[in-house]
């Protein structure tokens, strides 16, 4: 059986996703080259991922750390790299826009269909791969509310629907006699709205906009979260609107928010 089989066979048995499993395979092969796995030594892998760290990011490294360790502890058994260090990653804060740059993103959009994509992604906290993904009949409307069908994880989850954006939604559904199995952002022929073309309007949107920060589908991720907490919004209530396993990984975007909606004084003005 080839190195790809036996690592899908025994991702699909813990559970991984098909976006794991595939980095997996790719990570195992690009190291394995034609080599024998049996045969390959602690150093040979220590010495491969010097070379990476010389030329890739800490996140990358880790990737092939854990790809290397799943192929030879979970697959073939063998504790070979168990005592290989994770290669430590730089804590930076993750960009966000203000809520009046928000506002101006949006006014700078003028194809309906764009405008209601970006506020949509906003306006859930989604991620950009669950957005395109989105059907008609993920909706829930008379609740408010619609589910993430297999997100990141392989996991679902509850996203709200703006009252904003609810009349748009209905009213786009309706105009595009789309049906219950129909993509919301329809894309070329059966296929929905891809990843690149929603970068792309972004891009002319914060250009438009004159907004100088490098925005992508995610800062406006990082910006529901981050706005969420300034409206006065736990981190217990955010996380599980994320998506987030850990409260921790929640935690990130109190330090974003900013301190006066968050109602914190300086010990200074207490004196």
């Amino acid at each position: 059986m080839q190195i790809s089989q036996l690592i899908e066979q025994e991702a699909k048995r813990q559970g991984l996703s098909p976006k794991t499993i595939k980095t997996y395979q790719f990570c195992v092969n690009r190291f394995l080259g034609n080599k024998d796995p049996k045969k390959i030594t602690k150093q040979e892998i220590h010495q491969f991922i010097d070379k990476l760290i010389e030329k890739k990011s800490g996140s990358t490294v880790n990737v092939y750390l854990n790809a290397l360790k799943f192929f030879y502890e979970q697959v073939l058994k063998k504790n070979l790299t168990i005592n290989i260090r994770f290669t430590k990653q730089r804590k930076r804060l993750p960009e966000f826009l203000t809520q009046e740059e928000t506002t101006r993103l949006f006014s700078a959009i003028n194809n309906k269909k764009h405008q209601l994509l970006i506020k949509t992604l906003y306006a859930s906290g989604m991620r950009v791969s669950e957005l395109v993904n989105l059907k008609v009949k993920d909706f829930q409307f008379d609740k408010d509310y619609g589910w993430v069908r297999q997100g990141k994880g392989g996991k679902d989850r509850m996203f709200i629907v703006a009252q904003k954006l609810k009349r748009e939604l209905l009213g786009w559904i309706a105009e595009n006699k789309l049906n219950y199995d129909n993509w919301l952002f329809p894309g070329r022929g059966y296929y929905h709205i891809s990843v690149q073309s929603i970068q792309l309007i972004l891009k002319k949107a914060a250009k438009e906009a004159g907004i100088k920060k490098n925005i992508h589908p995610h800062t406006l991720r990082h910006s529901f979260a981050t706005h969420l907490l300034e409206n006065g919004y736990a981190v217990k209530d955010v996380q599980p609107l994320l998506g987030h396993s850990s409260p921790n990984t929640t935690m990130i975007y109190l330090h974003l928010a900013a301190p006066q909606l968050l109602k914190i004084k300086s010990p200074l003005d207490l004196l």
